[in-house]
């Protein structure tokens, strides 16, 4: 519609952010906003940060220094900043930046229509609160979109673990649950839009405690039920705790239908020192132990994990310990990291590893992760797969989809449309991909 006006969204980080952002768009959509693809074309810009990564704040300031130009041309484009990063330096960010029109935090985006009505006559808006009311219940659903065959449910927000490296549970809050009656509605609601995969989100998702028949359910109890969504054909989740992992999850994995063959499950350290200096609560004798469990309850479950290299006081020894970690578990897939200072958490005051020597360690980390995951893609050659597909591919004819353990798969045939699920015969292993054949 011409008097449609034109929003343009970026989003960094995790699949939380991803999902805050579609649900921003459904707030403004009320609006009368529609997303673009690029911020030439935009009425109003949003940032949807995270604080995760090292300088988080600084890329931000630097990303709206790049705006300056398309706001002299246009003095009625509004600026705004949202997530963790907002969260984090609120007032600051009006200080610093005064093209910014709006700051708001994750927990506050359902007030986004109030903010935007105050921006339009001309005012700055900030709301970086925890307000009380449930921002997934105030949000006001667009009409019914078509979706693709995956989508993102949050079901659990904030962090009350306050591991010593971590900003989560000073911009998301403590750990909270979206009742059970909520979740199930939004994702009906997906399935009837053409979603065939779920993932369930949350900074700790083994932490779910919501609201439901006979009191608060585990995440368990929550995947079951879903598993008796019609037309839902895939559950997964992310991302979990090991002080959080219960029986009933565990034996889920060998047991219900739809909830998939992976399971990403952070450690951070094998060495038991830097496990207590990172406040993690677990040792890596009873990470080992729980993947253990995992693989008797689904022996061909595919692990995927965290690691952070060069913590500060981490030494060769410590590090070696995180090495035979990896080893042992052999995993399918990891994020790994060199440690980076964030301001404002305990960590933060601690004496740096050098930092080479952090970077040696990092790679040699990288290498031997890599090193199992082209293991485990080369040992899938000559399988058969199911596979749900997602988007076209590069190559003319070509359709990728993900596998029940979170292959990328590459496909080339006639008849494959977006959000079936077919049988491959897997021919090829490549870096970080398959490629195969119908059957």
């Amino acid at each position: 519609m011409a008097d449609m006006k034109k929003l343009y969204i970026k989003t960094y980080g995790c699949q939380m952010n991803v999902y805050d952002s579609e649900r921003m768009v459904e707030a403004l959509g009320g609006q009368g906003y529609e997303e673009v693809d690029t911020p030439d074309q935009a009425d109003m810009i949003l940032l949807n940060t995270c604080h995760i990564r090292e300088k988080a704040a600084e890329k931000v300031y630097s990303e709206l220094g790049r705006f300056k130009t398309l706001k002299a041309e246009n003095p009625d484009l509004k600026i705004g900043v949202a997530g963790c990063v907002a969260q984090a330096e609120g007032q600051e960010i009006i200080r610093r930046q005064p093209l910014v029109d709006l700051v708001v935090g994750p927990q506050s985006y359902h007030r986004l229509a109030e903010m935007e009505e105050i921006i339009r006559k001309g005012k700055r808006a900030l709301d970086t609160d925890f307000p009380e009311e449930d921002k997934f219940e105030k949000l006001k659903a667009r009409p019914k979109a078509k979706r693709g065959p995956t989508a993102f449910l949050t079901v659990q927000e904030g962090c009350d673990k306050f591991c010593a490296f971590c900003v989560v549970p000073y911009t998301r809050g403590a750990e909270v649950s979206r009742p059970v009656s909520q979740v199930l509605t939004e994702a009906r609601d997906l399935v009837e839009r053409g979603v065939r995969e779920i993932t369930l989100l949350g900074q700790n998702v083994n932490a779910y405690h919501g609201e439901g028949d006979g009191g608060a359910w585990s995440l368990a109890q929550l995947i079951w039920a879903l598993n008796d969504v019609d037309g839902l054909e895939r559950i997964r989740f992310t991302t979990s705790h090991p002080n959080d992992m219960t029986d009933d999850l565990i034996a889920a994995h060998g047991e219900c239908e739809k909830l998939m063959p992976y399971l990403h499950l952070p450690v951070q350290s094998g060495s038991d020192k830097i496990l207590k200096r990172m406040n993690r609560s677990h040792t890596a004798e009873s990470y080992l132990r729980l993947i253990e469990r995992f693989r008797e309850a689904r022996p061909d479950i595919l692990i995927s994990g965290d690691f952070i290299v060069g913590f500060p006081e981490e030494t060769e020894a410590d590090f070696n310990d995180t090495m035979s970690l990896i080893e042992e578990v052999k995993y399918g897939q990891a994020y790994s990291f060199k440690y980076s200072t964030r301001p404002g958490t305990p960590a933060a005051e601690r004496a740096l590893v050098d930092d080479q020597e952090a970077t040696e360690r990092l790679y040699r980390l990288q290498a031997l992760i890599a090193q199992q995951q082209k293991d485990i893609q080369d040992a899938m050659v000559g399988q058969n797969v199911k596979v749900l597909f997602e988007k076209p591919g590069r190559e003319p004819g070509q359709m990728v989809g993900k596998s029940a353990h979170l292959h990328a798969v590459h496909v080339t045939a006639d008849g494959i449309e977006l959000g079936d699920i077919k049988e491959i015969r897997i021919v090829e292993s490549r870096r970080n991909s398959l490629a195969g054949t119908v059957i």
